[in-house]
């Protein structure tokens, strides 16, 4: 009813097997995963610098230069010159959203210096959603 598969398999499911194409460990996956996450949350975290300045969103960019840089071997990361526009509340939305993500990634593989930074970059962006008054000095 079915004619056999006569060709070899480009998914290479036997173990030991050498294939044509590069693998990444899970650690590496996570590590780029992680690292593009913390990347726009720092692009989005630069935005609001340039709408509301502040210490505190200073020193977050800084850190999550850091982390960026940490992750990518060393490599700084990309920054593009921040909107001076924009609506802080939506801006907060998507850093908290950001945070979030980075935080379970960096959960799963047990950052636990991105974790933290995560952590604290979600509780600020969600102050910051609850008390409209914080939108223009949230750090």
């Amino acid at each position: 009813m079915y004619e056999p598969i006569r060709t070899k398999s480009v998914h290479s499911t036997t173990a030991g097997t050498d294939s044509d194409f590069p693998h990444r460990s899970r650690e590496e996956e996570l590590d780029i995963q992680l690292a593009g996450h913390l990347s726009a949350l720092l692009a989005v975290t630069d935005d609001l610098r340039a709408l509301t300045p502040c210490p505190g969103l200073d020193t977050a960019a800084e850190r999550l230069a850091g982390e960026v840089r940490r992750l990518r071997g060393g490599r700084e990361p990309l920054r593009a010159t921040p909107a001076a526009s924009g609506d802080p509340a939506a801006l907060h939305r998507r850093a908290h959203a950001l945070a979030g993500r980075a935080l379970v990634v960096a959960a799963s593989r047990a950052d636990t210096s991105a974790a933290i930074l995560a952590a604290e970059r979600t509780d600020a962006h969600g102050a910051a959603l609850a008390d409209p008054k914080e939108l223009s000095a949230a750090h």
